[in-house]
């Protein structure tokens, strides 16, 4: 029997998040759940899971009603959640052992833990998962591959029916993905239902078994993977057809701008040159660990360059910290937005304000009329979907945030963004938004430097680009003689392949 929600209405201020969706997960089945950035997938599965509870509407399992108004009540009825955000649902100064049973103990009547025992069964859901991470690790030393294993053994320790996976893949690389696949087809195998979303469409047709697709609040199709494609997929979640992936804007390109010559940073970077020239956007494209954000970082001033330069307009800059890259004209678009890109706590306003605050104070005070304005001139112009702009950044989706993080940086009329990895986690709606946003700034003679494992995208979108490979520059590739092939060669081969 399955899994189902039936009805489920759900609004917040301003906001109506969800009209009367159903949703039916069926055990033994991997079912992706898509939709763009606001269509209310995360609300429903955060209903689910007994995050948010529901205004309206009913969840049934085996054709009996079930009360979820809590993750407690969710755990009880076998539903369990994979976060893509996992340090947020383990805690890393527990080993792996007590990670995995820490509900059930916390659930109780305990007073004593047997934890040879504890160690010894945890170990074996580890194995069953085809893991060899210890027990006894410490959940903060282990890499976040090993992290999602951790909380899918708890989930298996819970006797979980269904687990939900939400963007699992985001952080991951393509081994690691790969690795994760293998066990959401052993859990399906094991009669496990599985939930699965994700903004990776390629993903969601190698390993899912039926796709529903969600818009605006409100379901629009279910289908069998053998039964579609993508194209028809992205239809439903856009509403219509993408005519173009990749809008290439046709820009001027003039003169250098940004010059990098032979910068190394820790052990991430090592004698990586490169130049970026006005109105040009450079990719930098390399598998995850390949030094890309630890690039970005160096030349923004946020990591010490131990060796090499960093010019700009012909003249070397040395930065101390990122302030003084943002006053000579560089800015950055970090990977991780929620922790390192946005004030997740504050306003949209002020967020949107935050990079130029001197332009809105005066004698210490702000004049939040006048800051107002700008944030509400700046959502019209970038596309950001947002009941208000006093409306907190945390409740935005993923994609706006991501357009907040990019925002913040237009007042500053900086020569030189860095964009690393700016479309993680984003759907395909917003990421069309980004390309174009990246697109007009190179129309208006901004040097681009695009950072990205996304090979597709850096094809779309790249004047050229640079393979990088364990903390080097290994290949450099013009436009037409870029391919996804070549890159990935020398993106997994590195310095044996450099030419």
């Amino acid at each position: 029997m399955s899994l189902q929600m039936i009805d489920i209405e759900k609004s917040f201020p301003g906001v109506k998040a969800l009209r009367c969706v159903s949703f039916e997960a069926k055990p033994g089945e991997i079912h992706a759940l898509l939709g763009a950035n606001g269509a209310g997938k995360s609300t429903l599965m955060k209903i689910m899971s007994g995050a948010y509870v529901s205004d309206s509407g009913t969840i049934t399992m085996d054709g009996r009603v079930i009360t979820v108004r809590s993750p407690l009540d969710a755990m009880k009825a076998g539903i369990q959640c994979v976060y893509q955000e996992v340090d947020t649902a383990l805690v890393g100064s527990l080993t792996v052992a007590e990670n995995i049973w820490m509900d059930l103990i916390a659930q109780g009547p305990i007073r004593w833990v047997r934890w040879s025992r504890l160690h010894k069964e945890a170990q074996q859901l580890l194995s069953l998962l085809g893991s060899n991470i210890s027990p006894s690790f410490k959940v903060d030393d282990l890499p976040i591959a090993q992290k999602q294993i951790v909380l899918i053994a708890r989930a298996l320790a819970q006797k979980a029916k269904y687990v939900i996976f939400d963007e699992p893949t985001a952080p991951l690389s393509l081994e690691e993905s790969r690795r994760l696949f293998g066990i959401m087809k052993k859990l399906r195998n094991d009669g496990v239902g599985c939930i699965f979303i994700s903004h990776r469409l390629h993903e969601v047709f190698e390993i899912c078994d039926r796709i529903t697709v969600m818009r605006d609040g409100a379901n629009v199709s279910t289908r069998r993977t053998d039964e579609t494609d993508i194209p028809e997929i992205i239809r439903d979640m856009l509403g219509k057809p993408l005519e173009e992936e990749f809008p290439k804007a046709e820009a001027h390109i003039g003169g250098t701008v940004l010059e990098v010559r032979g910068v190394a940073s820790g052990s991430k970077v090592k004698d990586v040159s490169f130049t970026v020239r006005s109105g040009e956007i450079v990719g930098i494209v390399g598998l995850v660990g390949a030094g890309k954000t630890e690039l970005s970082r160096a030349v923004f001033g946020a990591d010490r360059i131990d060796s090499g330069t960093v010019s700009l307009h012909g003249r070397i800059v040395r930065f101390q910290e990122p302030r003084q890259a943002v006053s000579a004209g560089i800015v950055l678009v970090p990977e991780e937005r929620r922790k390192q890109g946005v004030f997740v706590e504050e306003s949209v306003q002020r967020n949107l304000s935050s990079a130029v605050m001197r332009v809105f104070s005066r004698n210490g005070f702000i004049d939040a009329t006048k800051e107002r304005k700008h944030a509400g001139e700046m959502v019209e112009r970038i596309g950001i979907k947002t009941p208000t702009v006093q409306q907190s950044v945390k409740y935005l989706s993923g994609g706006n945030q991501q357009k907040v993080a990019i925002g913040k940086w237009l007042p500053t009329d900086a020569d030189v963004y860095i964009f690393d990895e700016p479309t993680k986690g984003v759907d395909i709606g917003a990421k069309s938004d980004i390309y174009r946003l990246i697109g007009s700034l190179a129309q208006q003679g901004k040097a681009i430097v695009y950072m990205s494992a996304e090979i597709t995208e850096a094809l779309g979108l790249a004047d050229r680009i640079y393979v990088m490979c364990d903390g080097r520059i290994v290949k450099e590739l013009e436009r037409g003689a870029a391919s996804e092939e070549n890159i990935l060669y020398y993106a997994s081969a590195g310095e044996e392949m450099k030419q």
